[in-house]
């Protein structure tokens, strides 16, 4: 072919339009990129944001541990954890590390608290990808060396916690009344003061370098200690990414309701445990906190572009609801449980793959609607009100939806036009060979067919996978490949299925034994699988709608489950009888009373 897709496209389209469309985001309804992202590398970013209200810039983390020649390529194959390890042992700060073997030691005690190589390789020898929230101090290091491939999830974090007005997150003023405010300093900030232990401030708050290590505080354990040292040798935090790029955009997601259910949930977590909870075991449990949150914020937002597919509204904060998927609590021992769970999974996947073109849509319709008149409508913090403008002029229910949909319309046909020869199916779609007769609709899947199902669905799964934290000990899901087919038609693929690890029950239960949505000190098993149903859409004793599960299954899913929360000193009862199997949480909350 004489030239890409792309290339054809932008021969038709106008270049800033091409610009806006081709990609796979779109931020007023789901403010992160679609692509993977390391989920454990979050926190240290949100540390960074919270602390100084900009987006991380550059830091010393290369120059430091790097060396001074070579390419950014090079440098970083350098900066390994045994350099770190040989830097840190030959400082002021540690002593005893002195010999080989003790520097091996080291290096294994940084990488098992601290670091993480690239692809979770093993070894001192290994290129760093990702820097662990062992204490608040980890918001110096800037690896990833670029905030960008985080895909924006650290700023849409911010910006649901801190709660402000505006169309950026800016520093808070003492008069915010918020548990997470922005750029006042750890002190006031709940998230911060959790992991802050032993670090006080000389200086003004928006000064780098006037946080300090107390060294008379003996409260920090191996773990935090480590991360300080390693911190200590960079000098100060990064510098903010100066001007517009370094805003933090003040955009949540278009599914409100469970954004503001993953707000609750982090705030009276974190106030009520991280006092109690041992550190090693609070990171994993607040890792299993922000996946539950972002599966359960990426599920709603793709029913809620379903309903707006079919209405062109957004449902109302009270009538979103996250989708129904089955749990397998065996961990995929119980095959038939586990077959149940994939199922379940393979039917939202199937369903997903829908909706990169729904995006799309989303994409043409707001650059055409942004050159309309009316068009003053607010995007931030929520977008509802400009996506039902969108969905107005998708209907045609609008005064300016004729001539939108006939530029739209021009455009498909001018396309068809140019593709016909190298890409006739595509040319097909965009002529209404496919029975498409709104135009909108043919513009956006024969863009989707030029972009291919790796470049839409890959990246969506990819972005899924990240949130659920697949495959992780303290994740949602399990992935497998797998080969399905008859005869030599036969083709690969993944396969993935809704799990409960132990990190993730211990947060649930946990979270269920604070006051309100039904939980508290008296819950029982019964509560708790309303609880995780309602809030979240995990079905375990009960079929999600529409899958015609037999009761002697979904009986030994829960037996299951019960029996697991018992094995974790969650669970209690004297015999089998409902009301005496209680809940009761292995780490006993901050305060014993009031509200969270």
């Amino acid at each position: 072919m004489a030239s890409t897709a792309r290339e054809l496209v932008e021969d038709v389209l106008p270049k800033d339009m091409i610009r806006e469309i081709w990609s796979g985001n779109y931020f007023k309804a789901l403010p992160i990129s679609v692509l993977d992202f390391e989920l454990s590398a979050v926190l240290p970013a949100v540390f960074y944001m919270f602390r100084f209200g900009r987006r991380r810039g550059a830091g010393k983390f290369l120059k430091t541990f790097g060396g001074s020649g070579g390419t950014t390529a090079q440098r970083r194959r350098t900066a390994t954890v045994e350099r770190i390890a040989e830097r840190l042992a030959g400082g002021d700060t540690l002593h005893g590390f002195e010999g080989d073997v003790e520097r091996a030691i080291l290096g294994d005690l940084l990488l098992c608290f601290c670091l993480e190589n690239t692809r979770r390789e093993l070894g001192r020898d290994k290129q760093i990808q990702r820097v662990a929230p062992a204490h608040y101090m980890a918001s110096w290091v800037d690896v990833p060396q670029s905030v960008a491939n985080l895909r924006h999830v650290p700023e849409m974090i911010v910006a649901m916690l801190a709660n402000p007005r505006g169309d950026d997150v800016k520093s808070s003023t003492e008069e915010d009344r918020t548990w997470f405010p922005v750029g006042l300093g750890y002190e006031d900030n709940l998230l911060l003061r959790a992991f802050s232990q032993g670090v006080t401030r000389q200086g003004v708050a928006g000064d780098h370098a006037s946080d300090r290590f107390d060294e008379a505080d003996g409260s920090v354990g191996l773990d935090q200690l480590l991360m300080v040292r390693f911190a200590q040798e960079l000098g100060r935090a990064p510098a903010g990414i100066r001007g517009p790029e370094g805003a933090i955009s003040n955009q949540r997601p278009v599914a409100e309701q469970a954004a503001r259910d993953f707000c609750d949930d982090i705030r009276k977590f974190v106030r009520s445990y991280a006092d109690v909870v041992p550190r090693q075991a609070l990171v994993e449990m607040l890792e299993s906190c922000v996946a539950v949150g972002l599966t359960t914020i990426l599920t709603s937002t793709v029913k809620v572009l379903f309903a707006w597919e079919k209405t062109g509204k957004i449902p109302d904060r009270g009538e979103q609801h996250p989708e129904a998927l089955f749990v397998d609590c065996s961990n995929g021992v119980d095959r038939e449980i586990g077959a149940v769970a994939e199922q379940s999974m393979d039917d939202l996947v199937r369903r997903m793959e829908r909706i990169p073109v729904v995006l799309m849509a989303l994409r043409l319709l707001d650059y055409e609607a942004r050159n309309a008149p009316d068009a003053d409508v607010p995007t931030r913090p929520y977008a509802t009100a400009w996506l039902n403008l969108l969905g107005d002029l998708l209907h045609d229910d609008h005064p300016n939806a004729k001539w939108i949909l006939v530029n739209v319309s021009v455009n498909a046909r001018k396309l068809a036009a140019k593709l016909a020869s190298d890409y006739p199916d595509a040319a097909a779609i965009l002529k209404d060979d496919a029975g498409l007769p709104n135009p909108v609709w043919r513009l956006a899947e024969g863009l989707m067919a030029l972009v291919g199902r790796k470049g839409g669905r890959g990246k969506f799964m990819g972005m899924m996978d990240s949130c659920l934290l697949a495959g992780r000990p303290n994740g949602l899901a399990t992935k497998r490949s797998t080969t399905r087919g008859v005869g030599v038609v036969r083709r690969k693929r993944e396969v993935r299925s809704l799990v409960f690890t132990d990190a993730v029950l211990d947060y649930l239960v946990h979270l269920h034994l604070l006051p309100g949505d039904g939980g508290g000190s008296g819950a029982n098993m019964r509560s708790f699988l309303d609880f995780i149903r309602g809030r979240y859409g995990f079905h375990v004793a009960t079929a999600p709608p529409g899958a015609p599960l037999s009761n002697q299954l979904l009986q030994r899913n829960r037996a299951v489950l019960e029996r697991r929360l018992r094995d974790l000193g969650l669970l209690v009862g004297v015999n089998d009888a409902e009301a005496m199997k209680r809940l009761r949480p292995r780490f006993e909350r901050f305060g014993h009373g009031g509200n969270v």
